[in-house]
């Protein structure tokens, strides 16, 4: 089994409630992302989705910072149809829920239908042609410890928020990877929609925008290979910014979307 696979792992405990333990191998600045905590919790509501396994739609609600350790999922099934089902789950540790979600699961393979898309996919310069976080070494890994897990591949005219010269344009876009060789699959794009640096950075504004909702439209599943993942803001009002997200699958398709609203990074000093 992928280290993914291992460190979203939960343990059936009856009436729908399981056990998880948080690794904290994904936490950035601290805390445990939250893209994490999406497939932790996920990943109980496919157990009780039996012969729906791919998340659809999920919508999430973050209402307290998760921590390493154990945590406990509590799921209800709120309507369990031919094609989806509909569940509300909540991630909850000391008593205290950190995580809820309404999510629509079905299997993407039942699913018929034409295809159409005005979206255009990103350009990127070719894999080996970009810098990669691999390369960034022991610091970020002490600032980002998840970066340990997956491999992100920047161009090099578009990392200038990396080194204190952001475009301003609000858009952060790259090659993704994990780190162990797991293909990508339906399920793994809820965490990985939420894995890129807040798109803020690109704003010269770093630090930790902490995540109010996000929800996650899954369209396909993925080819095997590299994703690419942009993210993009147009907003920032009222000390919020919506946070735009598109996964598009080495065959060219757009796999997943997503959108948050978070709050706006505080001042550093």
């Amino acid at each position: 089994m992928a280290e993914y696979d291992d460190d979203i792992a939960v343990t059936p405990r009856g009436d729908g409630c399981f056990d998880a333990q948080l690794d904290g191998r994904w936490t950035v600045g601290g805390g445990l992302n939250g893209g994490y905590l999406l497939g932790v919790l996920g990943n109980a509501v496919r157990q009780v989705t039996p012969g729906k396994p791919d998340p659809i739609t999920v919508s999430a609600f973050y209402l307290g910072p998760g921590r390493p350790g154990p945590a406990e999922v509590v799921t209800e099934v709120k309507r369990d149809g031919g094609s989806l089902s509909v569940v509300a789950a909540d991630l909850v540790q000391e008593g205290e829920r950190r995580l809820s979600v309404l999510a629509t699961y079905g299997d993407l393979d039942r699913f018929g239908g034409e295809d159409r898309a005005t979206a255009t996919e990103p350009e990127l310069p070719p894999v080996e042609e970009c810098f990669s976080t691999v390369r960034m070494g022991q610091d970020l890994l002490d600032i980002a410890p998840m970066y340990q897990k997956f491999e992100m591949r920047f161009p090099r005219d578009g990392v200038g928020w990396a080194v204190g010269k952001p475009s301003g344009a609000g858009a952060i876009g790259g090659w993704f990877r994990f780190r162990d060789g797991r293909e990508p699959d339906a399920f793994s794009l809820i965490t990985i929609c939420d894995l890129l640096p807040p798109v803020t950075f690109d704003l010269g504004m770093p630090g930790w925008a902490p995540t109010l909702e996000l929800t996650v439209h899954v369209r396909a599943k993925p080819a095997p290979g590299w994703l690419k993942v942009r993210h993009a803001t147009r907003t920032m009002a009222g000390g919020m910014f919506e946070e735009d997200c598109e996964i598009w699958d080495s065959a060219g398709r757009l796999v997943a979307q997503s959108r948050q609203l978070a709050r706006q990074p505080r001042p550093t000093a």
